[in-house]
């Protein structure tokens, strides 16, 4: 890192992935804005990292176009301008038949994931497209849904079908702003939601299996690594998860 902080914005930073993401970064010297829709666990992740204040809270709701242009003004404001993007904050549905998935459920995952990713993805053009020097970095957080669905997830896998979307057009329409725009797709992170995969998780044959997981520090290693890339280079997709999970294959 240079003698300057580069300024990061993680989305769903307060814990899981982005957490991870937050403090990976923090610990290697960026400033990072800290967003998610609960305060407190962006100020306790902000406090763990011991970076003072190179990390800011800014409580946002993603699915709330206004709030996303909001926290982007505050980093630019507060830090001069914004290098990369995490694009973290995702939700899933309850997993039932499709033919029982309350269409509200469905809304509510499409106005995170989807609807959520993409005005974090304008607002970051937005201002990177201005700054000078130009350019930035994007990493949407796809998921190995992006390319494999489990059982009952549809509103979880057609949003993250759909990230990969975003993902290969936003890298080819930010080309002429030098900004560079990845996915990393994640399978059975150790998070405190997927710790249900270790006590079993519906095959697609139908049974219930255990899963195992890897330390999500994992995939902040990985955001880290994408991250600290120059801008002539880019790592479009990415896949970390736990060797011995379920994916590759017949399910």
């Amino acid at each position: 890192m240079s003698e300057t902080s580069k300024i990061a914005i993680v989305t769903g930073a307060g814990t899981g992935i982005g957490k991870a993401a937050a403090l990976a970064l923090l610990g290697n010297g960026w400033t990072v804005a800290l967003a998610g829709r609960r305060e407190q666990p962006l100020l306790d992740a902000a406090a763990e990292s011991g970076a003072g204040q190179r990390a800011l809270a800014v409580p946002t709701d993603v699915s709330d176009p206004q709030a996303v242009r909001s926290l982007f003004d505050q980093v630019v404001e507060r830090f001069g301008r914004v290098d990369l993007l995490f694009n973290n904050a995702g939700v899933g549905a309850p997993a039932v038949p499709l033919e029982d998935l309350p269409v509200e459920q469905w809304k509510n995952v499409v106005d995170i994931n989807l609807n959520g990713m993409f005005y974090c993805i304008q607002n970051a053009f937005r201002v990177m497209k201005a700054q000078a020097p130009r350019g930035g970095r994007i990493i949407n957080n796809g998921s190995i849904s992006a390319h494999t669905p489990r059982p009952n997830s549809i509103a979880y896998t057609a949003t993250k079908h759909a990230v990969m979307g975003m993902t290969k057009t936003a890298s080819l329409d930010g080309r002429k702003y030098d900004i560079a725009v990845g996915q990393i797709d994640v399978g059975n992170a150790g998070t405190e939601l997927a710790q249900r995969m270790t006590q079993g998780v519906m095959q697609a044959h139908g049974a219930v299996a255990p899963e195992p997981l890897m330390d999500v520090n994992i995939v902040g290693q990985s955001v880290l690594y994408m991250a600290n890339l120059p801008l002539e280079a880019n790592v479009m997709f990415h896949t970390v998860m736990a060797t011995k999970m379920p994916f590759a294959g017949r399910g």
